[in-house]
């Protein structure tokens, strides 16, 4: 069957058959749960491989590495021009990926949402109610400015000419009044001490260029929206040991907040044409954030179909598991720790208790599964043995493909990055006319479609509409007037 995305073997009464999962049940989202090394990534893999072969969109956001590292080998030749490889550690070619990029209004206060859920959960033991306070007023106003990054939180906290240029854009009633009637009246001692944490926490993220070269990129070459609407394969090699933990938490949960916002972006199409996008997420309990809950009460509806594995239920806090144990359609758990083994014994009660859960042996899983909208009784499975690597794969050609396609190189970048943090922006610097260098300026270049002159316009230009400098606009206004007084003589 081509709906069928083969899980497991059944091994009732040694009756070894295949079985599988129909695409209407991964709407409903999968999850898996087990001790390390006894067989969640095997299962992911081999699902991912047959998504990838039957042409469908995938993403895959890996803490490890290896399991990417696999599936990448397994790609046809066919599906090259579709990959996305996102890979931090390789630091000659930085992916632009500017999370506050564009936002729409109506979008804006989800994106601080989920990026305050993200700082929140990486730097708890610093987090206060009057650091949110200020960092969230600090990105609502960057989200108004065109060309934001994230690099503008700890500029805009420092920088007083920075922030001015930043506040003169914002159209927020609440944000305007926080920055011009109550944090310029901070007065010196207290604005430090208010802002010296996110200094410190922003800034040990920035100081780091392989961090800095990716989020402080102002044009993003990565198009979540169009990555999951043309059925491409997003591949985020966030290893932990490569990058660093808190670097890997990060990047991935930024990923995962506008995996999330791309997807509700969808609500412009009709339910029944969007096409599905599957989201494999290994040991996600790293980029689970509070914002996280929402997706799964969304996601179904906008076809992002989750698949998450991790190791133990205390790894995520209550608000995450609620919406797991709520939401979720199939359940598959491996052994399991008593903790954990005594909680999902009341689901997979009365075929399986906590004994049984807690002495499967290795690659061994009880199941409810999904099926046309229904939820079966637990049955027990073993995995399907991963697949030989191919003879033959296209590593480098997928790898050179991403460079040249979503990716700058650094040198580029950081040339780009210390003009920025050089650009004066006291008000004798605004009212001078922008250079032509577009990573440095405030706005768009673009060319007069008349005359030909290079300009400076304030909206993203649209290949597919005529722009004009000042001068050939007075004159063609000049110009509809006489035809418009000549139709009414």
């Amino acid at each position: 069957m081509e709906d069928l995305t083969y899980i497991g073997i059944t091994n009732f009464r040694n009756d070894f058959q295949r079985f599988g999962i129909k695409t209407d049940d991964r709407r409903r989202h999968m999850y898996l749960i087990g001790k390390s090394g006894v067989g969640k990534t095997t299962m992911m893999e081999n699902m991912i491989v047959q998504d990838i072969l039957n042409g469908k969109g995938v993403g895959v956001i890996d803490p490890h590495g290896e399991l990417i590292e696999r599936i990448i080998h397994f790609i046809p030749q066919e599906r090259i021009k579709d990959v996305v490889y996102f890979n931090p550690s390789d630091l000659e070619w930085p992916i632009a990926f500017n999370v506050i990029e564009e936002v729409p209004l109506e979008l804006r206060h989800l994106v601080v949402a989920g990026l305050m859920g993200v700082f929140k959960k990486i730097w708890p033991d610093v987090w206060s109610a009057r650091m949110e306070y200020i960092l969230n007023n600090t990105l609502l106003a960057l989200l108004e400015y065109p060309g934001s990054t994230l690099l503008g939180v700890n500029r805009m906290l420092a920088d007083n000419d920075f922030r001015k240029a930043i506040i003169a854009r914002v159209t927020d009633p609440v944000v305007k009044s926080f920055w011009e009637k109550e944090f310029s009246r901070y007065n010196e001692r207290f604005a430090t001490e208010a802002i010296a944490p996110i200094q410190n926490k922003v800034g040990q993220f920035i100081s780091n260029p392989l961090i800095r070269n990716i989020i402080g990129q102002k044009t993003s070459k990565l198009d979540l929206r169009e990555i999951m609407d043309s059925g491409k394969i997003f591949l985020a090699n966030v290893s932990k040991g490569l990058i660093g933990e808190d670097n890997s938490a990060l990047l991935g949960a930024l990923i995962i907040t506008k995996l999330q916002l791309a997807a509700m972006s969808r609500i412009d199409v009709r339910e029944n044409e969007r096409r599905d996008f599957f989201l494999y997420i290994d040991e996600f309990q790293n980029f689970s954030t509070e914002s996280f809950a929402n997706i799964f009460a969304e996601a179904r509806k906008y076809r992002l179909n989750l698949i998450l594995a991790h190791q133990y239920i205390a790894q995520l806090n209550d608000m995450v598991r609620d919406a797991i144990f709520g939401n979720i359609g199939t359940l598959i758990t491996f052994r399991a720790g008593p903790e954990d083994a005594e909680l999902l014994e009341k689901y997979f009660m009365p075929d399986f208790n906590q004994e049984d859960i807690i002495n499967l042996p290795n690659y061994n899983f009880y199941i409810k599964l999904m099926i046309d909208g229904y939820l079966t009784k637990g049955f027990s499975g073993m995995n399907i043995p991963p697949s030989a690597l191919p003879l033959e794969s296209f590593i480098q050609e997928i790898i050179q493909y991403s460079r040249e396609q979503y990716a700058f190189k650094r040198e580029e970048v950081e040339d780009t990055m210390r003009h920025w943090e050089f650009l004066d922006f006291s008000s004798s610097e605004r009212q001078a006319k922008p250079k032509i260098n577009q990573s440095i300026k405030e706005g768009w270049e673009a060319v007069c479609s008349n005359c030909g002159k290079s300009i400076i316009v304030p909206f993203r230009p649209d290949p597919n509409r005529p722009v004009y400098c000042e001068d050939c606009l007075k004159e063609m206004k000049k110009t509809t007037k006489k035809i418009i007084k000549g139709i009414f003589k």
